[in-house]
C-alpha cells in the first residue's frame, strides 16, 4: 500500500510524516525504515527508526530507485512500513513516469505487505488519475 502526503514545497509535510513515523512507531510489530535526501532529519526520528541517506548511494533513475527499494525489502523480513521523504529527489522519478513509479511501489508493498508513506512536492491535483487515490494528506 501506498500513502502519499502532498503539497506545494515549504507546506509542512516533511513534519507530517516524522510525527506519523515517531507515532506509528511505538505501535510497531515489525521494523521501520525512512529514506531522506540527507541526514538532516537523523535527531528527530525515533532510535528504532532506521534512517537510509540516500545522497550516499548513486541512483541514477527511477527504474535504479526501484531496484533499491527492492533490496531493502528482501532484506528484512520483519519490514513493516518505509517512510519516503522528498520522494520525487530520492526517486529521480521524472512527471511522466510518476504514476508508474508509485504504481510499483503499491504492487511490491501488497506482494510483500510493506506500507510506503510518500512525501511528494505537488499539489493532488497535479498527480497522475493512479495517484489521487493514494493520497493520505493533502496540504
Amino acid at each position: 500500500m501506498v500513502q502519499l502526503i502532498v503539497g506545494e514545497k515549504g507546506k509542512g509535510k516533511t513534519k507530517e510524516l516524522l510525527d506519523k513515523v515517531n507515532k506509528e512507531v511505538k505501535e510497531a510489530n515489525g521494523t521501520f525504515v525512512y529514506l531522506d535526501k540527507s541526514r538532516k532529519h537523523m535527531y528527530e526520528l525515533n532510535n528504532k527508526v532506521r534512517l537510509i541517506d540516500m545522497s550516499e548511494y548513486d541512483i541514477q533513475n527511477s527504474s535504479e530507485f526501484l531496484g533499491f527499494i527492492s533490496g531493502v525489502v528482501s532484506q528484512d523480513n520483519d519490514l513493516e512500513k518505509m517512510f519516503l521523504d522528498s520522494f520525487l529527489k530520492i526517486s529521480k522519478a521524472e512527471d511522466d513516469e510518476l504514476g508508474e513509479v508509485l504504481e510499483r511501489l503499491d504492487t511490491m508493498g501488497k506482494k510483500y505487505e510493506v506500507s510506503f508513506i510518500v512525501s511528494l512536492s505537488k499539489n493532488e491535483e497535479d498527480l497522475p488519475e493512479s495517484a489521487k487515490s493514494m493520497v493520505l494528506i493533502s496540504l
